[in-house]
């Protein structure tokens, strides 16, 4: 199973940004602290901006939050990003000719649904400021 990475590299982004925003903001800087390549820095950027959480402009290394970083939150991060949003899935290929593999996809569907909405209301009350300050806290201890 292969786990995206897209959400907690949007956040790394946006911090980096925030904390370094008199240094080197260029996708190479950004994606040497992330320990990826330039162009998933690039194209996730593209993401943000379209989302009204960051700016660009084209050929000037200088991108910076659109909002202040008490007005993002996780979730907004979240939906910015161009990727499948469901935090858990189903199995889809169980025995339907078994009781628990008949209704499984079903029971799952409904409680995953559940937690899903709980987990979304978490992200939504979680500004980026928390991110920024608790990356702040742990360098200088």
């Amino acid at each position: 199973m292969r786990y995206s990475y897209k959400l907690s590299d949007a956040i790394h982004i946006l911090a980096y940004i925030e904390i370094f925003k008199t240094k080197d903001l260029s996708s190479q800087a950004i994606a040497a602290s992330i320990g990826a390549n330039a162009s998933v820095v690039r194209n996730l950027m593209l993401d943000l901006r379209a989302a009204g959480l960051l700016t660009t402009r084209q050929g000037v290394a200088k991108p910076a939050l659109a909002r202040n970083p008490e007005a993002i939150s996780l979730y907004d991060v979240y939906q910015a990003i161009n990727m499948t949003h469901q935090l858990l899935h189903v199995d889809p290929k169980t025995n339907p000719n078994c009781l628990v593999g008949g209704q499984i996809q079903t029971t799952l569907d409904h409680m995953y649904t559940a937690v899903e909405a709980a987990a979304y209301q978490k992200m939504a009350a979680m500004p980026l400021t928390d991110v920024i300050q608790d990356i702040l806290q742990q360098a200088s201890c």
